[in-house]
């Protein structure tokens, strides 16, 4: 996003013209501005923070997290249940519209990814700090040998990300191997896409600059060693042991 457009968002925000509320995966062409204009009149909602927007300060400040969710984040809420509105796409979920991504319009691949992505990333945060531990903490290791290696390895993805996108740490369900990945604009790596990594996501790094534009200007490099402060292991291993374990019956 044009710092121009931030800083419209920003004055939208202001004005109070957005409207925040509630949950995901059962019931965005590049990002819209900020309207508001269905406000979850639609299949899709806009889930509510597990934190207070202040609480991740000093890493993330607070207007940043107003503003990415209450704006953009709702936003692709809002585009997304005026293209699937009234249609047969209104009962899609979102794993379903992954699996199938191709199949569709821009405005729904782009706005269903926005709307998982981001709510994975406020998931992936915490104010409380926490250390890899369990299988995805012996995962990292095996792959990476140390944690700081899987560190440099991540932020260096996040550094060669060109424009605007995610870069994600995902498992393979198959031979439970980690891996880094980035993906572009608002895709992910479940997303069905001929020619890119698939794999489940364990934690992902929003690297638009809207994410830290604010706080951190152009210095994408120390909002990427301010994530580390925040990244939730707790919930890390719980989503690297629900994507690895075997289905039995």
């Amino acid at each position: 996003m044009e710092k121009r457009e931030f800083l419209k968002a920003g004055a939208l925000l202001t004005a109070g013209a957005l409207v925040a509320p509630s949950v995901l995966f059962g019931n965005s062409t590049a990002e819209a501005a900020p309207t508001g204009i269905l406000a979850d009149k639609g299949p899709h909602t806009l889930p509510k923070l597990p934190y207070a927007y202040e609480a991740l300060e000093p890493h993330i400040d607070k207007q940043t997290m107003e503003l990415h969710h209450k704006a953009h984040h709702q936003a692709y809420v809002d585009n997304l249940n005026a293209a699937v509105l009234k249609t047969p796409m209104e009962k899609i979920t979102l794993d379903v519209f992954f699996k199938n991504i191709t199949k569709y319009k821009p405005e729904i691949r782009n706005n269903a990814g926005g709307h998982y992505n981001h709510t994975f990333f406020w998931e992936t945060l915490n104010p409380a700090a926490s250390i890899p531990m369990g299988g995805i903490d012996a995962a990292i290791k095996k792959k990476f040998l140390t944690l700081d290696a899987f560190k440099a390895a991540f932020n260096k993805e996040a550094m060669n990300v060109f424009g605007s996108g995610w870069v994600w740490l995902c498992v393979n369900k198959a031979n439970k191997d980690v891996f880094i990945v980035s993906t572009p604009n608002q895709d992910n790596p479940l997303m069905e896409i001929p020619g890119t990594v698939k794999g489940v996501p364990i934690i992902a790094l929003d690297v638009w600059e809207h994410a830290y534009y604010l706080k951190h200007q152009n210095k994408r490099k120390d909002y990427i060693a301010a994530f580390w402060n925040l990244v939730d292991w707790n919930k890390a291993e719980q989503r690297f042991q629900e994507a690895t374990a075997s289905k039995t019956k």
